[in-house]
């Protein structure tokens, strides 16, 4: 939009009865539907925000915290000066993209788009709950994660969406849930509680990241505390089976392959972390652990970085093989470490065609002074 007349969505405002039958203040999923349309308005990038007064609705209260302004009447031609003039009507529910298109490209898109859902009675408020829920899914979740984890996760976020807990809250939760089904890897009679605990924080850290986006709570803060926590998780789980296997054997080299996968595991989260997420100054993180997710190199670290490997830790602890998750991991997490340098090194490469080449042509540099 740089260089371009802002852009200004206006939202139409039903009082309390409702031109649908649902009031704009209608809470779906802990948001009012009409301050769900604002912050998707807000995050979609629209320079400025308006909303209609309707009779019976406080919308001081409504838009509190928001750039929303207030219309001085319902149906009053919007008073925006230059630049486009995007329309919402209150029984929408936007998703954020659908939006971006808008103000960019003026797009209408169809009834029926999935990046929509339009309210028609209060029977559609369930069926829009639903549809919220499931955009939540991601289309590069692994199998386990989209068809079990994710059905449980929503779930739970269901419920956590009109309540005061916050997505930090639950990262910090199951951070906890994590690392107490590593320590109990310590316990020679516990290992498949442990790792069905690690399994269940896996779950519950999809939770954060959901209420994050339901709730427009999204943070650079609780991305970075979600990723680096998920790491220190898994080396702690790594830790303490190789300590449990050294206790148990009375032998020490079971230690090198728990250092071996914590080394592998933090050098891959840093990698990730430096070359990825740290070049965005703003906004949401990356999902992927390449800037070229489209490349056959990139698909595979991605298909390896997603955690359905432990449901395999909770096949072998219940039949008390849990050492085998840490010989594949000890050898595991180096390999995938370098395959991200070599996605790094061949991403460079597609960046600057020809300079390889290049530095082997010897440059004749004339010195006029000769």
């Amino acid at each position: 939009m740089t260089g371009e007349a802002p852009a200004t969505l206006r939202i139409s405002s039903a009082g309390k009865d409702g031109r649908s039958g649902v009031a704009a203040d209608t809470v779906l999923l802990g948001l009012p539907i009409v301050t769900r349309a604002v912050l998707a308005g807000e995050r979609a990038g629209f320079e400025r925000i308006v909303v209609e007064q309707a009779n019976g609705l406080d919308l001081q209260r409504l838009l509190a915290g928001t750039r929303a302004e207030i219309a001085a009447q319902s149906g009053a031609a919007p008073d925006s000066g230059p630049g486009r003039v995007v329309v919402l009507r209150e029984n929408v529910i936007p998703q954020v993209r659908w939006l971006r298109e808008l103000r960019d490209t003026g797009a209408r898109g169809e009834p029926e788009s999935r990046d929509r859902f339009a309210i028609t009675s209060v029977a559609d408020l369930p069926r829009a709950e639903d549809w919220l829920l499931e955009s939540l899914i991601k289309d590069t979740e692994g199998f386990m994660s989209r068809h079990f984890e994710r059905r449980i996760s929503l779930a739970i976020s269901r419920r956590l969406a009109s309540t005061r807990v916050t997505p930090n809250a639950m990262t910090l939760l199951s951070l906890g849930v994590g690392f107490a089904g590593a320590g109990l890897f310590l316990s020679s009679g516990a290992p498949l509680l442990g790792a069905l605990l690690v399994l269940l924080h896996s779950i519950l850290d999809g939770c954060d990241g959901e209420l994050a986006r339901l709730k427009f709570q999204e943070s650079r803060f609780g991305g970075v505390l979600d990723f680096w926590g998920d790491n220190v998780v898994h080396s702690a789980l790594f830790g303490t089976i190789a300590i449990a296997w050294s206790r148990a054997s009375g032998q020490t080299w079971p230690l090198a392959l728990g250092a071996a996968a914590i080394l592998g595991t933090i050098l891959s989260a840093a990698f990730v972390y430096r070359h990825t997420m740290a070049q965005v100054e703003e906004g949401p993180l990356f999902t992927s652990v390449s800037r070229s997710p489209d490349s056959p190199f990139s698909r595979l670290a991605d298909a390896l970085a997603r955690r359905d490997f432990l449901y395999l830790l909770v096949v072998l602890a219940a039949f008390g093989k849990e050492r085998w998750f840490l010989a594949m991991a000890a050898l595991g997490s180096p390999i995938y470490f370098l395959l991200l340098l070599a996605i790094a090194r061949a991403g460079r490469r597609r960046e600057t065609p020809g300079a390889e080449e290049a530095a082997r042509v010897p440059v004749r540099v004339d010195n006029p002074g000769s």
